[in-house]
């Protein structure tokens, strides 16, 4: 069993499947393994009896005939969906021990589909922050290297699957959140288009930008769990009226018309000039290019274009997030939920202490400028601008895709640093520059393995990343697949 808990989901789904294993056995492999590797700080809290629970119904139902794609399989939750059988608390004192009294969208859909949830993964406070290092409950470490960050907010759900502690794992992306954990941990994850997925029951950061994503070794497996998540909720107002594909189907196949031996022939790629500028490491400059090498010969073809204001989306981002999270985390005060300090003499004197207990340094830093940036005689000088220039990148991205398929370039200009390297915020904000244009524009985008970095940073991951036009979530995953199908960078595993 140990060597099939080393596998991907798409093995493991075969092995429940064929009856070599049972969802019992899977189940309580990861579980040892998670307790084993406590260290890396990739989990909050798990759920081992809920979850032998769970494997005990899902290997009953497969002997009564269920076969559903997901049935049986081991995932985890990043703490930021509410779940009614686990805590929930957003990686913030402020929500210490708190239980919701329902499951989130994304958790019950994957519930019904059949998945076991393990437990819930570590995460930057309220989702803010490149790092991970801005949990109340403590930093996670890198898998491939324990001096390093595996990268923010949902780092520990890319270190519980690059450790191989879960063969996938649910995430968040408001400006990287999924893409840029999974470049620094080796693993592929995926950002759906804006809306696809509900965020019913995901604690808001900023509601405009905030989506659901998977995160998994391959991009196969993405699809996989992909799938059971996406589809309309009217329960969010956000929430779109899409058709979801099975998107694992034609994976393997070739695009149409094209030589089985050259997959992608047709598939034109936009290389923006704006993202291989100055800042981009060389080291990670030379691990994309090489995978575009890669793409290339697999026939695609790639062309140069343009992203002009792309330059301007950490400003716009760093204004429009915090405004968005001054008003959701308003809520938070200390009286109806929520952490509520012990000392105060009155109401006003309640809510101060509260907060101010209950808020980490991060979070207190964004609910601060996005106050400024709303108040009186500043909404229009900076939220209103930055409402503009998002608008604008978009219109890029409309026009840049009237060339290409779909668009590649790193995930972040450099490979992970070391946990305490970047104390300067602005440092870690401006880690978010490639994935935060396409967050703004509301597309698709996913990271996918493509090497790692040179000398001393030889065992730190290096991603590519994939931007499609709205809903074009089967094009990037067809893309990424038969990527991976020449490539074994995503079958790497760090040391136990």
């Amino acid at each position: 069993m140990s060597a099939l808990a080393e596998q991907d989901l798409r093995a493991q789904a075969r092995a429940l499947r064929e009856g070599r294993a049972s969802s019992v056995e899977l189940v309580g492999e990861h579980l040892a393994r998670i307790e084993r590797q406590a260290a890396l700080g990739a989990f909050l809290h798990v759920d081992a009896e809920g979850a032998l629970r769970a494997a005990r119904e899902a290997d009953a139902a497969r002997a009564g005939g269920a076969a559903s794609a997901l049935l049986g399989l081991p995932l985890a939750h990043k703490d930021v969906f509410v779940t009614r059988d686990m805590p929930t608390t957003a990686g913030s004192r402020m929500l210490a021990g708190y239980r919701s009294p329902f499951d989130a969208t994304v958790v019950a859909r994957l519930r019904e589909a059949g998945a076991v949830c393990l437990g819930k993964t570590n995460m930057d406070e309220f989702a803010m922050g490149s790092s991970n290092e801005n949990s109340a409950f403590g930093p996670v470490r890198n898998p491939w290297d324990a001096r390093a960050v595996p990268g923010g907010s949902s780092g520990g759900s890319a270190a519980a699957v690059a450790a191989r502690l879960v063969p996938a794992a649910t995430g968040t992306d408001t400006g990287g959140s999924i893409r840029q954990p999974a470049a620094f941990c080796g693993i592929t994850g995926i950002k759906p288009t804006y809306g696809l997925c509900s965020r019913y029951g995901m604690i808001a950061y900023a509601s405009s930008l905030d989506q659901a994503g998977a995160m998994a070794r391959s991009a196969w497996d993405c699809a996989m769990v992909l799938g059971a998540m996406v589809g309309f909720d009217p329960r969010d107002s956000t929430s779109v009226q899409h058709a979801a594909p099975d998107y694992t189907a034609g994976l393997d196949a070739p695009r149409e018309g094209a030589d089985p031996a050259r997959p992608l022939a047709g598939l034109r790629i936009g290389l923006p000039r704006e993202w291989f500028a100055q800042g981009l490491a060389d080291e990670v400059e030379q691990a994309v290019r090489e995978a575009l090498e890669q793409l290339r010969g697999l026939g695609a073809q790639l062309v140069d274009i343009e992203l002009p204001r792309s330059t301007l989306s950490v400003a716009a981002y760093y204004i429009l997030a915090p405004a968005e999270a001054s008003s959701n985390l308003s809520r938070f005060d200390g009286v109806r939920y929520g952490h509520r300090a012990e000392q105060y003499t009155d109401l006003a004197e309640m809510y101060a202490n509260s907060r101010a207990e209950g808020f980490g340094p991060e979070v207190k830093r964004r609910i601060l400028t996005g106050a400024y940036v709303l108040s009186h005689g500043y909404y229009d000088a900076y939220y209103l601008q930055a409402q503009k220039i998002r608008r604008l990148i978009a219109r890029d991205f409309l026009a840049a895709f009237g060339s290409c398929d779909l668009i590649a370039g790193p995930v972040a200009p450099t490979v992970a640093w070391n946990l305490g390297e970047k104390a300067d915020p602005l440092a870690n904000y401006l880690a978010d520059v490639h994935t935060l244009p396409a967050s703004l524009a509301g597309l698709p985008a996913m990271s996918v393995p493509a090497g790692f970095g040179r000398g001393e940073h030889a065992r730190r991951p290096v991603g590519l990343q994939l931007v499609a036009p709205h809903f074009g979530e089967a094009r990037l995953l067809h893309a990424a697949h038969q990527l991976q199908r020449a490539t074994d960078w995503h079958l790497r595993a760090p040391a136990p």
